[in-house]
């Protein structure tokens, strides 16, 4: 695993709420981000969002996959809750990179879905590893959580490494006809937990 030294804190003021946003970084000098509300360590395990960067759904809109959707609606449930996190980490396109994402968009605009697209690239359906947010959380001072998530992978590796998920979240929304085949492999091949018709 890496190591990892915090560079970097201040507020971050959004329409949410007022978070606390964290920079951390890595030997490889990837930059991940910690975005956090309350006192995570007292009191019930914090809702925790371990999100993987996507740069066209997160910053710019993208109706190809659920991603911004799923962070707005977290940063939103934490500012309800008045605690929480969401780890950012630097894992664009399912850990292949942007360049590489969107060659796979580029294949499933010819009818690839987006499993099939990473295989055709060479890569993994999913090429993210966890081992950063277990380390991270662990430097936030957390053992228990409740994860926002669907994906039963993520869940099962912070669990395998020593985080206690006391309780999975679900968080779905975004559908809209330009991602329903995308949410439909991520169910069909991944396993996702997702309630699609």
């Amino acid at each position: 695993m890496s190591e990892l030294q915090r560079i970097a804190q201040a507020r971050l003021p959004t329409p949410f709420a007022e978070f606390n946003i964290q920079v951390y970084a890595t030997p490889d000098a990837k930059e991940h981000v910690v975005i956090s509300l309350g006192d995570l360590t007292t009191g019930e395990p914090p809702l925790v969002r371990v999100h993987s960067e996507c740069l066209t759904g997160d910053a710019l809109f993208s109706l190809r996959c659920d991603c911004g959707f799923q962070l707005n609606a977290a940063l939103s449930a934490i500012a309800q809750a008045g605690c929480g996190a969401v780890l950012y980490l630097r894992q664009e396109g399912r850990g292949i990179g942007l360049g590489n994402k969107i060659r796979a968009y580029a294949l499933q605009d010819r009818g690839s879905d987006t499993v099939e697209a990473n295989h055709q690239l060479g890569f993994p359906a999913d090429a993210r590893e966890y081992g950063l947010a277990v380390q991270l959380l662990h430097m936030l001072g957390l053992k228990r959580i409740r994860l926002m998530t669907n994906n039963p992978r993520k869940l099962d590796a912070l669990n395998r490494d020593g985080i206690e998920v006391v309780e999975r979240v679900p968080v779905e929304s975004g559908r809209n006809p330009y991602n329903e085949a995308y949410l439909r492999a991520k169910a069909d091949k991944l396993g996702h937990w997702l309630s699609l018709p």
